[in-house]
């Protein structure tokens, strides 16, 4: 039946695998819940209590492999037709949580329940990061369903295992950032039936200011190699878009020259206490062509 499946890295699962398993066990299904810690070298996860619990099962991995290869090698370890991938910094608010994925699995190869942040920011050094997910990831069922396979995020998607071995995440993105931007296109190539939900998981570990820049240098990084190497249509990623339109048009190198003139004060909004997303992506167009 289900397989879910949660990446850990320098978080404290247990709650989320504890909420899970709980569930699953009063819908009296057929599941499994599967967590790799791709070498933590902060917070630990109590290895005892969560393979104490029935269907549960935790390994630590020695050595970091990353986002990609993480979640691939969960997929080998899964036996069940039906995967659900989960982030260990989610929080399940809906005590109904897993019904509602049970009772959606009908003519669909693909489910997004949705994704939620704090209503209040937790601190002003966390204000980029929470902005960004308040404003931009979280989406209503009505907008995600208008383009669903850009809206597609894998923290809390159910996909089929049939459907997932077809894709795979892409190893070679090592860094931070789009590796399932990719899949989610790989998913669109052969045209999978994709449903999006009302039933989002709240996202609670968000970065501080400083250390969402650097993972957004990261993703912008990955996301020009897959430009670069023709590996996604231009088309499917805004910033993509327009960063063809700059190389066409030729703005792209005038940009990267003057980029780091205005790179001081653009970082100096950004890190601060009130930034803008407006300036962000200004940031963003800059850095990737620079």
């Amino acid at each position: 039946m289900l397989s879910i499946l949660i990446p850990i890295y320098n978080y404290n699962a247990y709650p989320l695998v504890q909420e899970v398993q709980k569930q699953c066990m009063e819908s009296k299904i057929d599941f499994e819940i599967i967590c790799i810690d791709d070498a933590s070298d902060q917070i630990k996860t109590n290895i005892n209590s969560i393979t104490l619990l029935t269907n549960c099962s935790f390994t630590e991995l020695s050595k970091n492999i990353g986002r990609s290869k993480i979640r691939n090698l969960l997929i080998t370890k899964s036996k069940y037709d039906y995967l659900l991938f989960l982030d260990c910094d989610s929080i399940i608010r809906n005590k109904n949580y897993i019904t509602k994925y049970l009772l959606n699995l009908e003519d669909f190869d693909v489910i997004y329940g949705g994704r939620l942040h704090p209503e209040n920011c937790p601190s002003s050094s966390q204000r980029l990061r929470w902005k960004y997910g308040r404003f931009i990831e979280d989406q209503t069922v009505s907008s995600r369903k208008q383009t669903p396979f850009k809206s597609l995020l894998f923290n809390n998607t159910l996909i089929k295992k049939n459907c997932f071995d077809k894709v795979k995440f892409k190893e070679e993105l090592c860094a931070y950032g789009h590796e399932d931007t990719f899949l989610s296109y790989k998913l669109s190539t052969f045209k999978f039936k994709v449903n999006h939900i009302e039933n989002p998981v709240e996202h609670i570990d968000i970065d501080t200011n400083e250390d969402f820049v650097k993972k957004t240098k990261e993703a912008l990084e990955n996301l020009k190699s897959l430009y670069l190497l023709d590996q996604i249509d231009i088309r499917f990623i805004r910033m993509v878009q327009l960063y063809h339109f700059l190389n066409k048009t030729k703005l792209s190198f005038p940009i990267s020259k003057l980029f780091p003139f205005f790179e001081k004060f653009l970082l100096k909004n950004i890190k601060g206490k009130n930034p803008s997303l407006f300036i962000f992506n200004v940031f963003r167009v800059g850095y990737i062509c620079k």
